[in-house]
């Protein structure tokens, strides 16, 4: 199954199109097909599944509880046309779902886990901060230990 896709990466944004980094290219399953599904994702972001990752996520939601079935249905509602990667690695973002992340010229394109989402900078970094403040506050070089 295609993942496990960790960090984060900018990028700007061409004609509603993304590139995805190399490092996660490298990290679709045969399964896959180089195919991904686009829909609407937590936080305000924008959710990437490969094709394998996507019907896996799809299944285990439809075995799940009440809330799981809601966001299978949620999940496929706002899901774009399956789509296969354009040559370098391009996907084409339907406008809707841009605007809905707040997304226009530039993107935070990040690993998590089986899918890649995609940010706003601004409230990406916004997020990012306010965590690591927490972070600092709870852990120590003791925590790291262990």
């Amino acid at each position: 199954m295609s993942g496990e896709f960790l960090g984060y990466f900018e990028n700007s944004v061409h004609k509603q199109r993304v590139i995805v980094p190399a490092s996660f290219k490298k990290k679709f399953a045969d399964e896959a097909v180089r195919s991904v599904v686009v829909t609407l994702g937590p936080n305000d972001t924008i959710a990437i599944y490969p094709l394998d990752s996507w019907k896996d996520t799809l299944l285990r939601l439809k075995a799940g509880d009440d809330k799981a079935r809601q966001l299978r249905t949620q999940l496929i509602d706002f899901a774009m046309t399956e789509q296969e990667l354009e040559g370098p690695g391009r996907i084409r973002i339907h406008e809707q779902l841009l605007a809905d992340a707040g997304i226009t010229d530039s993107v935070i394109i990040k690993g998590e886990g089986h899918y890649i989402s995609l940010w706003n900078p601004q409230i990406f970094n916004q997020i990012r901060s306010s965590k690591r403040d927490l972070h600092r506050q709870k852990f120590t070089s003791e925590d790291y230990q262990q």
